[in-house]
Parts: C-alpha cells; structure tokens; sequence
C-alpha cells in the first residue's frame, strides 16, 4: 500500500465553498480501484491550506487508474476551481508503522 499526501492550498475566502464540494467529489475518488480511504485536514496554522491523505493499493491505481478516469475529470471540474496554485502530491510507502 502508498500515501498519496497532496498539499492544498484553496484561494482564500473559498474554502467553506471547496469543504462542500470536496464532500460531493469524495464519491468519485472512492470508486476507484484500488482506492484504500482517504482524509482531508485543515491546518490550523493556515485556514487556507489542507492536506489530503489517500492511501492506495499500488501507485498505479493513483497515476493510471484514478487519474485517467472519467471520474478523475469529475473530481477535477469539482476541486480545481479552488486552488491557489496547483497542489503538490507525493507518494510514500510505509518503512516504519506503529499502531496504538
């Protein structure tokens, strides 16, 4: 399994509005194969910025899979408008994981 971890930031005064859409565009990501969960998180520090974590089956499910879907252009025509700049994404794999 990978961690998509993406950085958003959302024009300021929007973010309520991308909240919203952001709860309608979830459906499509979740259809995807290969999709594992997900979670988005506000900073506290900057009200603009959030972070969303996805954790995927393999990168291909991200990179190709989901990304070269009809429902990624869904997810898209949902999300994109709101962006400050567009975000940064990553992937990690696990080296170390302790459970409590």
């Amino acid at each position: 399994m990978i961690l998509e971890v993406a950085i958003l930031d959302v024009k300021n005064g929007l973010e309520i509005e991308f909240e919203k859409n952001f709860t309608l565009a979830r459906q499509y990501i979740s259809a995807a194969v290969g999709y594992k969960g997900h979670s988005l998180r506000k900073c506290m520090e900057r009200p603009s910025r959030y972070i969303l974590l996805v954790d995927w089956e393999n990168l291909e499910s991200h990179e190709v899979g989901f990304r070269k879907s009809n429902e990624y252009e869904k997810w898209k025509a949902l999300l994109h408008k709101y962006y400050d700049s567009f975000p940064t994404v990553e992937h990690y794999q696990t080296v170390h994981e302790n459970n409590i």
